[in-house]
């Protein structure tokens, strides 16, 4: 299946006045969202994750590579594809003294589209019955569920979400995470940008990971998952190194936890019993045994060696730039900082 987002050498410096500039974006080659799926990507704050969804949008112009959307250039004709793309790039803005219908009928209206359009999307995010309360009164999920109503108005091919649940509590994350499936089971391709991974780990079915602007690993999420090892058994338990020596004799492997009292077995869950009885029989008693499936965060946490990456360079790499890759024009100058995005449907929170 083909990627509707493909990145080629993606590089996003700021310049900054009598400060070191900072590059955003180091040299991503990347694919991502095709028709049907939820595609996470992911990373800490600062790791240059809402940079490269403005390149992609147009919002902003790499320092060089690009960018191409339903196979054109974003930094020059993203205007080609706008009717195809939905978008929400950090906090959604509604007037907020209007209805969450009327805020979604100025949308709809802007763009020229059927005020119909208005009547689908509350359907879609589950507003329905709450669509003439002021916005102003919302709680935060319910404003995050208009903006993703506003983003659907034109019943794009592709929905860019930034932190869709940044902030949500969570009843708000749940039903966020239940509308998300929801929208690429309609035959959406959803691209989700989070540094939340446990969340986004149970809606997604591919997984980019960036840090520092640059690219760990990407792939299908039980491709990426692999990256975090094995199941375990974790114990806690008062004499940790006689149990670690005890399972050892046992012929299980055991480590030590960064908690004092815990220590992990690598064992399946369903050979629990063989823990608890290798420990009583050396007479140690554990105050507690839980089980740890290998996760997206663990996954995360191996491939950037054990800890949150740093934030991205603020130093020039040796040599400058990488050079453009071939057939891609580099945008002839870097956008403002706070380049942000023009209000209206087709781009932005609509």
């Amino acid at each position: 299946m083909t990627a509707i987002v493909e990145m080629q050498g993606l590089r996003k410096v700021y310049r900054r006045r009598r400060r070191d500039d900072v590059v955003a974006v180091e040299g991503l080659d990347l694919e991502l969202g095709r028709a049907g799926t939820v595609h996470g990507f992911l990373g800490p704050n600062g790791s240059g994750k809402t940079t490269t969804i403005r390149c992609a949008l147009g919002l902003i112009r790499p320092s060089a590579g690009g960018v191409r959307v339903f196979g054109v250039d974003s930094a020059t004709a993203f205007h080609q594809v706008a009717p195809r793309v939905g978008a929400i790039v950090e906090s959604p803005k509604m007037f907020p003294n209007f209805s969450g219908r009327r805020n979604l009928t100025l949308l709809a209206e802007l763009g020229g589209l059927d005020r119909r359009a208005v009547d689908r999307v509350l359907e879609v995010v589950g507003l329905v019955g709450r669509d003439e309360d002021n916005f102003g009164t919302y709680s935060l999920g319910m404003r995050q569920r208009l903006a993703i109503a506003g983003a659907l108005l034109k019943d794009p091919d592709l929905l860019i979400l930034d932190e869709p649940a940044n902030g949500l509590d969570p009843a708000g994350i749940a039903e966020m995470r239940v509308l998300i499936r929801g929208i690429a089971e309609q035959g959406k391709a959803v691209v989700v940008s989070s540094h939340q991974l446990a969340e986004i780990e149970q809606i997604c079915d591919d997984v980019t990971i960036i840090s520092g602007g640059r690219l760990i690993s990407t792939g299908a999420l039980a491709e990426i998952r692999s990256f975090a090892g094995q199941d375990r058994v974790v114990v806690t338990i008062d004499h940790r190194d006689r149990a670690i020596a005890a399972l050892a004799e046992a012929g299980l492997a055991a480590h030590p936890r960064p908690l004092e009292h815990e220590l992990s077995v690598d064992i399946e869950p369903t050979r629990s019993a063989d823990v608890t009885r290798a420990l009583a029989d050396r007479g140690l008693y554990l105050s507690g045994l839980r089980f740890e499936q290998a996760s997206l965060e663990r996954a995360f946490l191996n491939l950037t060696g054990g800890s949150m990456p740093p934030p991205p360079s603020t130093a020039a790499p040796v040599g400058g730039p990488p050079p453009p890759p071939p057939n891609w024009a580099p945008p002839p100058v870097d956008a403002p900082a706070d380049s942000t995005l023009p209000a209206g449907p087709g781009r932005g929170e609509a």
